[in-house]
This record gives C-alpha cells, structure tokens and sequence, in this order.
C-alpha cells in the first residue's frame, strides 16, 4: 500500500524522533512511505531546492496517489492540516497522531469524516499498536 506521511517541516521538528520511528514501522509493515524523506534529520536542506509550486504540485501528486495518508500532528503545521483535507476530499482514510496532552486544532479533534481516525499516544508502544490496528483495518 501506498502511505503518505505527513509530518511538521518548517512549523518545527521537535518531533522528528518520532516522524523517523512512524515511517520506519510503515516500511516495516511492507509498505511505500512516498514521503519517507519527510523524517529525515536534514529534510529542511533537501527541500530548500524546491520552489513553492514545486512542493505544492509534487505534494498534492503523491496525495492523489496514496492509499491512505497517516500525520503526526503535535507539532502544528498549516501544510499538514491541508493535506489532510485534501486526503478526505479525495475519499482516502486518515489517520491523526498525537501525543497525549498536547493541544490540537479543534478542526482535527472534532472531524467526524467518513475515514477519519485519531491515535493518542502517550508512548512509543502505544503509536506503534495504534498504527498497526489502523494499518490492518484498510
């Protein structure tokens, strides 16, 4: 399957940690992250050659491509929260991670979509379970 993974850039990368361990399990469950590089320690310095356009057309490219797209969202982020209504525009299922305790956008924690899901998490093992139980029922 298809995943694409959405993940804070430029809204900040406290969490890249995570965004590593995220699409490591994907690619680990068979999967093609098409936006693995997204967890990537100097993503910043790999995207810098890319024009706002460019980022934009390859980006809603790989949405329309994808099977599903999963986002880390602790980390507030005005491109994740597009592509996420893109995803549900376009009929794919979501799914929202986050930690617990953390303050999310009530436009996330208040989607009722067809195809949404949320995953709160207050340890590494409980993003993994949660991944996998969203993983499986697609």
């Amino acid at each position: 399957m298809n995943i694409y993974f959405s993940c804070s850039i430029t809204g900040g990368r406290n969490d890249q940690r995570i965004y590593q361990d995220i699409t490591e399990l994907l690619q680990a469950c068979g999967h093609v992250v098409l936006t693995a590089h997204l967890a990537d320690i100097n993503i910043l310095e790999m995207e810098g050659g890319l024009s706002p356009e460019q980022t934009y057309l390859r980006d809603c490219n790989w949405v329309e491509e994808c099977d599903a797209l999963v986002a880390e969202v602790s980390t507030p982020s005005h491109g994740v929260g597009y592509e996420i209504a893109l995803a549900l525009s376009l009929g794919k299922p979501v799914l929202c991670c986050y930690r617990k305790g953390v303050r999310v956008s009530k436009m996330l924690t208040g989607n009722t979509s067809h195809g949404y899901a949320q995953l709160v998490y207050a340890t590494d093992e409980e993003l993994r379970k949660g991944l996998i139980i969203f993983l499986e029922s697609l």
